[in-house]
């Protein structure tokens, strides 16, 4: 929360814990330890700015009904020197609290004080996280879940940022097993018919064009020289020349989708270094193995997980899984980040228990890992669901989504939901410029603030600085709803961050849009009272600077003009 906020609640957690200790020297209550009570906005702020529970916690230790404590309280309560203008009771003996118009002032000032940097705070305390997502196998383009997935791990990375943690972006290249075996083989096969070799392609290889360019690319470079090779080589030669394409398409794609990742981490590094085996050999040694019809069993159901599940299999290779341990547990000991967060798809939800059990095992405290469990997006073209894009006939994938669909766009609506919801994505509001779209509605009310100081410069209007006392003339409701919107901006963002849900933000933006528009259409920013255009002028400044921060954390434009 912002220091003011803060500021705020600790004023009135002092005024209460006051209050009472005033009563029992007074012989109003009976002398009793005062107990830990709550402070909160009310979901219906028209009867208070804050509410407190101080006198219905109170009542066992006071013995006292909660309806006479908060009186007692309200008329021992002493607001000077506060953010508060008035105290009073309701219901059953909640405390209300109604901030005065300095509060609001300190806000606006505090905004255009702070600039970019408003909104940010040290809710992290510098915690090192380490945000993976993606990791989309590099045999191939990727699909519309990895554009879902790439707009929650991009912006949930900033929000930490902004919320005072250390966030490190990372994408994980299976640049090893059973689909780099089968990339390798279909690229083997079409190289073979390209060369006039007549063999057919199997059911479970891959017959996108993607792997018949690759050959031909090879073909044109080298010729049909890998045909005196044997087919293992011929298809270690093939894997080399197309994977580090596909894995350069991936991040040139990503970056167009305004994602830059710290670090691209090979699942190749965890083999060659000996991390794969050692993961076996170190659950053997601890005890927690077994073996059975010749394969190698972890014996998970003893940490919590639903079954056993195969490390090694009766022909040596290790399943996939034991590469993914090591992975995890490089992320959280050898490379000491304080948290690691997965955003992987929902069909990975029996996968996470088994991989916390091995890290458990291995001794790493499995609750650092949080894995964020994304559900699946469909496509929605005039109301109907769509599966296949009209120019290729085949699967959208994030490219083709990005051809249709501005990436400002993409990235919002993408945080629209949650990801444990299933998302329609309607792809004819998202180009819409109108106030349906939620991103242009938010984006036109930067917009419509520049151009607000843009025509009144032409007029000879230009701001100028404004006192608190000044801003103490913003009293319509318009105003102060919005600048209490406005305050509670970092504690959004540090909300958006412990849920580890950006989420949070768009819907926060959508509403700052809101009551801007509202403001604008019931008070005149130009008017005659200079003093009170001035005031005017400095909250319209500070909702554009709260909107632009709150659009950057997202990557998303904050344009001058519309």
């Amino acid at each position: 929360m912002s220091k003011l906020t803060c500021l705020a609640e600790n004023q009135i957690k002092q005024t209460v814990i006051n209050a009472l200790k005033k009563a029992m020297e007074k012989g109003e209550l009976v002398t009793a330890e005062i107990p830990d009570f709550k402070v909160e906005i009310p979901a219906d702020t028209s009867h208070g700015d804050y509410s407190a529970n101080a006198a219905m916690v109170g009542a066992r230790a006071f013995r006292t009904a909660p309806v006479k404590i908060a009186q007692i309280i309200v008329e021992n309560a002493d607001l000077s020197g506060t953010y508060f203008e008035k105290l009073e009771t309701a219901g059953p003996g909640f405390l209300n609290f109604f901030l005065s118009p300095l509060f609001n002032s300190e806000t606006v000032l505090d905004v255009l004080n702070q600039k970019e940097n408003y909104g940010k705070s040290d809710y992290g305390q510098g915690k090192r996280v380490l945000v993976e997502f993606v990791s989309a196998n590099p045999t191939g383009p990727m699909h519309i879940g990895n554009a879902r997935g790439g707009a929650l791990g991009d912006c949930l990375a900033s929000v930490m940022n902004a919320a005072g943690f250390k966030a490190d972006r990372e994408f994980y290249i299976n640049d090893s097993g059973n689909q780099i075996e089968k990339f390798s083989m279909s690229l083997d096969i079409r190289y073979r018919q390209a060369c006039g070799e007549d063999v057919e392609m199997p059911e479970d290889s891959y017959h996108g064009q993607d792997i018949i360019d690759h050959v031909n690319a090879y073909k044109e470079q080298f010729g049909d020289s890998l045909m005196n090779e044997d087919e293992t080589e011929r298809k270690k030669k093939l894997c080399a020349f197309a994977l580090p394409k596909n894995i350069e398409g991936l991040e040139r794609d990503l970056k167009k989708y305004k994602i830059v990742y710290d670090k691209w981490f090979k699942e190749s590094t965890l083999h060659n270094d000996g991390s794969v085996k050692w993961v076996v050999e170190e659950l053997k040694k601890r005890g927690y193995t077994y073996e059975q019809e010749g394969a190698v069993w972890f014996k998970a159901t003893e940490f919590g997980a639903d079954k056993d599940f195969v490390l090694v299999r009766a022909n040596g290779f290790a399943t996939y899984v034991v590469p993914d341990i090591a992975y995890h547990y490089n992320k959280l000991t050898t490379r000491g980040y304080d948290m690691a967060i997965d955003i992987l798809g929902a069909d990975h939800h029996g996968y996470v228990p088994r991989l916390k059990a091995a890290l458990t095992a291995l001794g790493v405290d499995a609750d650092r890992l949080t894995v964020v469990l994304m559900q699946m997006v469909r496509l929605v073209r005039n109301g109907e669901i769509i599966k296949a894009s009209k120019r290729s006939g085949k699967a959208i994938t994030l490219v083709t989504l990005l051809e249709e669909v501005p990436v400002d766009a993409a990235r919002f609506y993408f945080n629209l939901r949650e990801a444990n919801s299933p998302f329609d994505f309607d792809l004819d509001l998202a180009v819409e410029n109108t106030s349906q779209n939620p991103v242009y509605y938010v984006q036109y009310a930067h917009a419509r603030i520049c151009s607000i100081f843009k025509n009144l410069a032409a007029e000879g209007i230009t701001p100028r600085t404004v006192t608190a006392k000044e801003l103490c003339c913003l009293t319509a409701d318009e105003e102060k709803e919005l600048i209490r919107h406005i305050a509670a901006f970092s504690e959004e963002i540090s909300e958006c961050a412990r849920l580890l849900d950006p989420t949070g933000l768009t819907k926060y933006a959508v509403t700052l849009a809101t009551l801007f528009h509202k403001f604008y259409n019931a008070c005149r920013v130009k008017c005659d009272d200079e003093v009170l255009m001035q005031s005017r002028l400095a909250l319209c400044e500070a909702v554009r600077q709260t909107v632009k921060n709150t659009l950057d954390i997202l990557k998303i434009d904050a344009p001058e003009i519309m």
